[in-house]
């Protein structure tokens, strides 16, 4: 790949916001905590990284979007004076998206019987995209990536991706997630948050901190570039294929990302001079990623930065406030400080440091992690890195086979096809269960076999908003949740049981800025093609429709989607229709028409 440059950034966290909220620490400092008590969340141990914005009457979620917008404009206004008339594209991530505006139309239409139009408007995840839209200033395409905590650092990725494949001249890419009484209650469900304070990497840390924040980043050619803040150099992305929620403790996923953004940077791991891990001081987590560093780099003790042990882990919001912490370490030359106290992880190699320490440092590598498996990383450089990239050509891509539009798995297909998988398909959430009986449908009337590197990606509008519900109204009710409905909360959880289920393990994802998130997978599955990222793509668009979505929709004035689910092979070579800008499926009803 060749060098993408960050030009301008706007960032709010615990820590504050601009420069201040991704503060990589000063020399000999140890680092600043921005950790405190929220009871109002009910959690029994209640410490989360809170920022500040002013939401009243609006979604927080979006607030944090919307303020990191304006900031962000305001950078590219002295940075690129003609942004507006660039070719540009947009790609946002978040995990939850505007949660609590949701819980109140949950609210509303369980007590009233209905839920205003107001309130209805606010509730899809795709709702904040136009607030975003109207601050920017901009008109283009957008991507909304629901990658769950990877979100944002895929957004980046595939923004380089449009970049280089000269599909755009401007990337504005980043993520954005608020706390809520949802996704807290849900976390603490699964028994991920700490009882204390995070201590990543440590042998006796019980969990992680939730946060809330947003950054945003404006991206463009290296050798189109005004002064820079940093490069993206490299990026690449994988799936473990293994678990829901919990990581490949072989490291096995994590480390494929790495080596793959690596190879696409051109670079060997001891070029690497900083990690920005993961991190969230869960056990399985912390060990997964501590055997990825041993494998990666041996016993050379790597400096990591472990930075949601100050701001809380983010969500969707956590890649893009990572990146720019570890660009500003790049920049200033700095190792930054890890909080933590007590004896390291048996077996962890890197080296964590105690205080913000001065040494030369010239590339860094930032990974992603999110439920379903997704691993998502990125190869990152000073500004003043020369970088030999060069511009990935494009490859031809190919529609190679779909399915039937489907309503419903038929477990005897799904047997014959992968009978190791039928348990795991058999518990599957109603949009899980639609994702894989279209993708069933797909695979036995072709008789194709899936490459193992091949990625999912979903396209839904709908995304979880009916099994949100049902899991807010036990929530709401004061009966206990269940932990094993909050995985199915996320949008992303039918594309990572996909990749399970059919043993894929390229990245897996969900889109959905609109009522058009079918072409919008088709579009993103045909660019990971077409860059080489993989060999083939499952482009699926679920719609998951019951009283709420049906409900929902038509009170915010929005075409209500049908319910069902369709599949689209794509392939880097044929036979097959080719695949270019004019070829692309129609929707019928939200959902790919491809009969």
């Amino acid at each position: 790949m060749m060098a993408v440059a960050v030009i301008a950034s706007a960032a709010i966290s615990a820590l504050g916001r601009g420069q201040c909220a991704t503060d990589a620490g000063r020399v000999s400092e140890p680092p600043r905590p921005a950790l405190s008590r929220e009871p109002a969340l009910g959690l029994a141990h209640p410490v989360v990284g809170r920022a500040e914005v002013e939401a009243a009457g609006a979604d927080r979620a979006t607030a944090l979007l919307v303020l990191a917008a304006r900031d962000l404009v305001r950078e590219l206004e002295r940075a690129l004076p003609d942004f507006r008339s660039r070719r540009a594209r947009v790609l946002i991530g978040t995990s939850a998206g505007p949660m609590q505006a949701a819980q109140v139309a949950f609210s509303e239409r369980a007590t009233r019987g209905r839920s205003t139009r107001a309130l209805a408007e606010r509730a899809p995840y795709f709702s904040p995209l136009a607030e975003l839209s109207r601050e920017l200033g901009v008109a283009c395409e957008m991507t909304q990536v629901l990658g769950a905590c990877a979100s944002s650092t895929l957004a980046l990725g595939l923004g380089c991706r449009l970049l280089d494949l000269g599909e755009a001249d401007l990337v504005i890419a980043g993520g954005y997630d608020a706390l809520s009484s949802f996704v807290a209650a849900g976390f603490e469900s699964l028994g991920a948050l700490s009882r204390g304070e995070p201590a990543p990497f440590r042998a006796e840390r019980d969990g992680m901190a939730l946060g809330e924040g947003a950054a945003l980043v404006a991206l463009v050619r290296r050798s189109d570039a005004a002064p820079a803040l940093g490069q993206i150099l490299g990026f690449g992305a994988s799936s473990d294929a293994v678990h829901q929620t919990a990581p490949d403790r072989t490291g096995s996923g994590v480390l494929a990302a790495a080596e793959r953004a690596l190879a696409d940077a051109g670079l060997a791991p001891d070029s690497v001079d900083l990690v920005s891990a993961h991190a969230t001081a869960t056990p399985y987590n912390d060990a997964a990623e501590s055997r990825a560093l041993s494998r990666l780099f041996g016993s050379r003790p790597v400096p990591v930065h472990a930075f949601k042990a100050q701001i809380g882990h983010t969500l969707g919001a956590a890649g893009a406030l990572e990146t720019l912490s570890a660009l500003s370490a790049l920049e200033r030359g700095v190792v930054p400080a890890t909080l933590g106290k007590g004896p390291l992880e048996p077996g962890f190699s890197g080296e964590l440091a105690s205080v913000a320490t001065p040494r030369a440092l010239s590339t860094a590598l930032k990974w992603s992690s999110a439920f379903g498996g997704l691993n998502a990383a990125l190869v990152l450089a000073g500004s003043g890195v020369l970088s030999t990239g060069q511009r990935t050509p494009r490859r031809a891509v190919f529609t190679r086979a779909s399915s039937a539009i489907v309503r419903g798995l038929e477990l005897e297909r799904l047997r014959a096809l992968r009978p190791e998988s039928a348990a795991l398909a058999e518990r599957a959430d109603p949009a899980t269960e639609l994702a894989l009986a279209a993708v069933t449908d797909l695979l036995s009337r072709t008789g194709h076999a899936l490459s193992p590197n091949a990625a999912v990606v979903v396209g839904t509008a709908a995304a979880t908003l009916e099994q949100n519900e049902r899991f807010e109204a036990r929530r709401r009710e004061g009966r206990p949740v269940e932990p094993r409905r909050f995985p199915a909360t996320s949008p992303s959880a039918c594309a990572g049981v996909c990749s399970i289920v059919f043993g894929a393990h390229g990245p897996s994802f969900s889109v959905g800025s609109s009522a058009f998130a079918g072409r919008e997978a088709f579009r993103v599955a045909r660019l990971l093609v077409a860059a080489g990222d993989v060999d083939e793509a499952l482009v699926v668009a679920v719609e998951d429709v019951g009283p709420v979505v049906s409900e929902l929709f038509a009170a915010a004035g929005l075409a209500v989607p049908r319910r069902g689910a369709a599949a689209v092979l794509l392939t880097a070579t044929g036979p097959g229709q080719p695949c270019d800008a004019e070829c692309e499926p129609a929707l019928s009803a939200g959902v790919l028409d491809l009969a």
